[in-house]
């Protein structure tokens, strides 16, 4: 790379930010000048050990209190959400990396945007939410969004290969997740050890629940929405069990380019940080030497409704995303508690975006709460 750029890594504890330090310990020119963490402060405390940031903040108030001390380091530590912001949007930062689960990474991935930086966004949730404002936003400040979800990073490298205007649709791979072959009475009596029992990817426990419904190709359908400025008509998704084809972009000739590679995050995030070059980096290769089968297969809606709530979503906007990120947040975590069932989750979540007040333009203040009423409204369809 021309210079080496500086990178703050939010969340860098999670699964995500453990695989975006890898990529800095293998990729000359990557330089971290922050971190963040939540819960797991010795964790963070051995990654500021090892990259020696200027700035490290633990957000959970109960854990920063046990972060070691640290008046003889080279850096600072800060608690709290507030100083998120701060760092994000700090002089010296090329790009955030913004890793940090649900809603919680929004104010800080804004703080980012609203700087002028470069975003390198893991957190669909932050594009489900506030797309149609960060992408205003962004184009307001001259701040870029560099997709990271593996499927989002296929699209923008597919894209690449014509200009937006000569494409007729994108399409998103899904593996399906553990279930795609289960029947819908099976899908009523599913556990919870099933459902984070994911055939391909290691993920967290919300992440895998949200695979095994497919919700999280609902929320990638609305992310692709804003992320590309594309209509949710010109949106598709097909299941791909292997993981290897990440998505495909068809153009109006009529041909279709995918990105393909071993399912490895390492990649999309190493792509981020280092676009608009490309450099030899710690992933896997794709390995054809021996009989590789790649299937590719519709979608059943009636056994994963939540693929159509989320076409429908994207196609709505507004506060529509919102309140259907709040809603799943708040069923997977009562299916996790066993206190709602499997199929109870996209239900659920139907229900509340269709009753909730729709707003076709919302503040960002508009849209946290409506994030708060339908945690509320989850709350109470629990025991209706």
């Amino acid at each position: 790379m021309t210079r080496p750029k500086n990178i703050a890594i939010l969340g860098s504890t999670g699964s995500i930010g453990c695989s975006a330090l890898d990529v800095v310990r293998a990729v000359e020119g990557l330089n971290v000048v922050g971190l963040s963490g939540h819960s797991q402060i010795d964790l963070l405390a051995a990654q500021a050990d090892e990259f020696k940031p200027d700035w490290v903040v633990g957000t959970d108030p109960n854990k920063a209190g046990t972060f070691p001390d640290c008046s003889q380091k080279s850096w600072d530590f800060h608690a709290g959400d507030e100083s998120l912001g701060k760092l994000a949007s700090g002089s010296d930062i090329d790009i955030v990396l913004a890793a940090i689960v649900g809603i919680a990474g929004l104010p800080s991935a804004w703080s980012a945007i609203d700087a002028g930086k470069t975003l390198a966004l893991a957190n669909k949730e932050t594009m489900v939410v506030a797309g149609q404002q960060l992408a205003r936003r962004a184009t307001e400040t001259g701040a870029q969004i560099l997709p990271v979800d593996s499927e989002h990073s296929a699209i923008f490298q597919a894209m690449q290969a014509g200009n937006a205007n000569e494409v007729s649709r994108i399409i998103l791979t899904a593996s399906g997740g553990p279930f795609r072959d289960f029947t819908t009475e099976q899908m009523k009596t599913v556990t919870v050890e099933q459902a984070l029992d994911h055939p391909t990817w290691n993920m967290g426990k919300k992440n895998s629940i949200d695979s095994a419904t497919m919700m999280n190709k609902a929320l990638e359908i609305i992310e692709a929405r804003w992320l590309f400025d594309i209509p949710a008509s010109k949106i598709e998704v097909v299941v791909h069990p292997q993981s290897i084809i990440h998505s495909i972009v068809e153009f109006t000739d009529g041909s279709s380019i995918a990105q393909l590679s071993p399912p490895d995050m390492k990649l999309p995030i190493q792509y981020a940080f280092t676009w608009p070059q490309r450099v030899p980096g710690p992933s896997p290769k794709l390995d054809l030497t021996s009989a590789v089968t790649m299937e590719l297969l519709p979608p059943d809606f009636e056994r994963f409704p939540a693929l159509e709530l989320g076409f429908e979503v994207a196609r709505f906007g507004g506060t529509a995303g919102a309140v259907m990120n709040a809603a799943n947040e708040s069923a997977v975590e009562a299916f996790l508690n066993n206190e709602i069932s499997f199929d109870d989750i996209a239900t659920a979540c139907r229900q509340i975006v269709e009753q909730h007040n729709f707003d076709p333009n919302p503040t960002l203040d508009d849209l946290f709460a409506a994030d708060a009423w339908a945690r509320q409204e989850m709350s109470r369809w629990m025991f209706a």
